[in-house]
């Protein structure tokens, strides 16, 4: 009998393969990739055409030896790592060190854990595609390169142990960028005014003034607001025109990496790194009821929209089946493939559409099922018709110059949202049924609205994606990790689930920006994924490429080296403070925690501490009486937020967190943010440690309308619009609907 080694990266992968495989075949996991370059050193001869300089990884050793004695009694070795650039380096590697004849080694593409995608697998084995591994070896070259010479300049500028990356200071960049919008943002008073008409039959509705002689209405104030509705007091309100139309609205694609990511933290609340955690598990293979090992889904790092003829047929045979025909189109659907796409593989798809969700709940875990879920829905719905609503949109002419209008849809078929419903399935706006054309209609009431125009918002994880995605930063298999190296880093934080720069990363990013213009933007890092894709195409070099980014990168960085220490003093800022040891006056210097206080006098004073806040200009005094000495408490600001602080300081150092405004459920103490070690906020008692009380949404003094619950939480519904959420019963309505109650 012919003995097989089947290699690849996951044990769980091997796991699931080995049930499937006769017992010719051994599958062993290399738990990743089995070499890098060294941590210790930049591992890269940019003298000797850009040579890497590859190691065993710590703790592999053991593996490579039971590997290499695998390979010599094995007459094939079949390496399976994951079909992507990651995964055709790891192939190399292994190719290089088990000591295996090279025409006993081939590479075995899985894009799929089932049993007829390992099949088609095996029955196709290829030749190493040295394109993606050297596509995958110039990205690896270029950020050690970035990322081992541009961090010395952050610690001789800045301070010791941060670090720059190629990619994610970009990401860095769009998110600081953003916080600047938001603060230069000047809001601009607008008003809205809405009229409340009755018709012949009684019915009541509402419409919106949308034209003043013919052009859009630019209502600056009250007073032209006022002015306007007194005009209106007096004037007819007739029925204009009627137009009744036919609106399709057609599904959307299978998910890619992207959209996934995007989707599953906007219906599901998973974060990146979770969603690609959960994704791998179903990739790999879930253990069903029965022992069966199945992988429940295709590979999950895509950039494409497409699907098989076969998974197709299949989903389409599994509507009209379940459905019925009205729910399934006359030809199958095919999208579009995005500009740039690799197209490598599928779209993310169940691999058995016969395996719907429920009939697995019980089999998997609550996160599992939430994922699996979705992308079978969404799967479902991208071959299913398309869903069709009724819309009416009523115009009204109050006088000979003020246009209202009202636009409601009724949804007459549901189509795909049968099976992938959306915030936009239903709108809610009465329109009604049997009014007329010249019809005059009764004015019950005006109502006028100030409103302000907003800043953009920052971005939450998924639209951090989205924008990447849009951009052409980064790949597929990137997003998670680059988002989850700025938490890392504390360069920026999340606050009420948006992505906030902390002082540091905003400090990192301007020195960065400032130093390096034409190697951390948004066009250049996009060329770079592009010349990438060319190296895996074999249209480019790759060490033509490294040269081309080399070169100019190597000048920039001799010459902003050489201003570092100016860079460094122009970061520094003086300070009213005065050394209590030497007498010299303190200066605000940056630290690994962001700004502290130091002695000028340094080195011969030593004295440094924290600055208790960067923006003491803002600090304001309540009633609030300090416990400790009675002095009146003041708001400051540190770097964590607000805070309270006593007024005497430095005589008196009391401090304690602003309450919210809600009392603990648990003893009746004052709820108070808090803040972990990495930045996010959450909810405790003030009477920590004896009451151990704590939640991650911002607790509102609503009660709960259901249960009478003392408080409600803010969150955000899939459409955007900010709800409150019961934590006892989990009753939810509308913040605006909670308002109302109050006022």
């Amino acid at each position: 009998m012919t003995k097989k080694l089947l290699i690849v990266e996951s044990p769980s992968k091997a796991k699931t393969l080995g049930k499937y495989l006769g017992k010719e075949y051994t599958v062993q996991a290399t738990v990743g990739h089995i070499r890098d370059l060294p941590k210790k050193e930049l591992g890269v001869d940019v003298e000797n055409n850009f040579k890497p300089k590859y190691i065993t990884i710590r703790g592999k050793g053991g593996m490579l030896k039971k590997l290499r004695a695998a390979a010599k009694k094995s007459d094939e070795i079949l390496i399976a790592t994951d079909p992507d650039r990651e995964g055709e380096a790891i192939a190399f590697h292994i190719s290089e060190v088990v000591d295996g004849d090279s025409h006993k080694i081939k590479r075995v593409l899985f894009n799929e854990i089932t049993k007829s995608g390992i099949k088609a697998g095996l029955e196709t084995p290829l030749e190493l595609d040295i394109n993606k591994v050297n596509a995958q070896q110039a990205r690896r070259i270029m950020d050690r390169l970035v990322g081992y010479m541009v961090s010395p300049f952050l610690w001789k500028t800045l301070t010791y142990g941060l670090s720059a990356g190629r990619v994610q200071s970009v990401a860095l960049r769009l998110i600081c960028e953003r916080e600047e919008e938001i603060r230069k943002f000047v809001p601009v008073e607008y008003w809205t005014i809405a009229a409340s008409l009755k018709d012949g039959k009684e019915e009541t509705f509402s419409a919106n003034l949308f034209k003043i002689d013919g052009n859009d209405p630019e209502i600056s104030d009250e007073s032209a607001s006022s002015g306007i509705v007194s005009k209106l007091n007096s004037m007819d309100f007739r029925v204009s025109e009627i137009i009744q139309k036919d609106v399709k609205r057609n599904p959307a694609p299978p998910f890619t990496t992207s959209t996934l990511q995007q989707a599953a933290a906007r219906r599901r609340r998973l974060s990146p790194r979770a969603t690609m955690r959960i994704a791998q598990q179903l990739y790999e293979g879930v253990q069903l009821r029965g022992g069966e090992l199945v992988g429940l889904i295709t590979y999950m790092r895509t950039d494409s929209v497409r699907v098989a003829d076969e998974a197709i047929s299949s989903v389409r045979e599994h509507i009209e089946s379940t459905l019925g025909k009205s729910y399934l189109p006359d030809q199958p659907r095919y999208f579009k493939k995005k500009k740039g796409a690799q197209d490598a593989h599928e779209a993310v798809r169940p691999t058995n559409v016969e395996i719907t969700p429920d009939s697995i709940k019980g089999d998997l875990s609550e996160d599992q099922y939430k994922l699996y879920d979705l992308i079978w829905r969404r799967f479902a719905a991208s071959q299913m018709s398309i869903a069709l609503f009724k819309q009416t949109t009523i115009d009204i002419m109050a006088g000979d110059d003020y246009q209202f209008r009202t636009v409601g849809s009724i949804r007459s078929f549901d189509g795909f949202l049968a099976v992938y419903p959306d915030a936009k399935s239903d709108s809610d706006t009465f329109v009604p049924e049997k009014i007329e054309v010249d019809e005059i209609l009764d004015l019950i009431e005006l109502t006028p609205d100030q409103h302000f125009t907003k800043p953009p918002g920052r971005f939450s994880e998924s639209g951090l994606i989205q924008e990447l995605d849009n951009q052409g930063i980064g790949r597929p298999s990137t997003y998670s990790q680059i988002i989850t190296t700025l938490y890392n880093r504390e360069y920026v934080k999340k606050d009420e689930g948006r992505m906030v720069p902390s002082e540091l990363g905003e400090t990192v990013n301007s020195v960065l920006v400032k130093s390096f213009p034409n190697i951390f933007n948004v066009e250049f890092t996009a060329k770079m994924e592009e010349e990438l894709d060319q190296i895996e195409s074999g249209e480019q070099e790759w060490h033509a490429v490294l040269s081309d980014f080399y070169t100019p990168f190597e000048k920039t960085l001799n010459e902003v080296s050489k201003k570092s220490a100016s860079i460094k003093e122009s970061l520094q800022e003086s300070s009213d403070e005065i050394c209590e040891e030497c007498g010299k006056p303190m200066m605000v210097k940056w630290g690994r925690y962001g700004k502290f206080l130091s002695c000028t006098g340094w080195p011969e004073c030593k004295n440094s501490k924290p600055l208790e806040s960067s923006e003491e200009q803002h600090t304001h005094t309540t009633d609030e009486k300090c416990e400790k000495c009675g002095g009146d408490m003041v708001v400051k600001r540190g770097r964590n937020g607000e805070f309270l602080a006593c007024s005497n300081y430095p005589d008196c150092k009391n401090t304690k967190s602003i309450p919210i405004g809600v009392q603990c459920p648990k003893d009746g103490g004052d709820l108070v943010a808090r803040r972990t070690k990495k930045g996010r906020t959450f909810y405790g008692c003030s009477n920590y440690p004896d009451c151990d009380f704590a939640i991650w949404q911002k607790p509102v003094p609503v009660t709960c309308p259901s249960c009478e619950y003392s408080f409600m939480v803010m969150k955000a519904d899939k459409g955007g619009d900010s709800i409150l959420q019961c934590t006892n019963c989990k009753t939810e309505i509308l913040e605006k609907e909670a308002a109302a109650e109050e006022s």
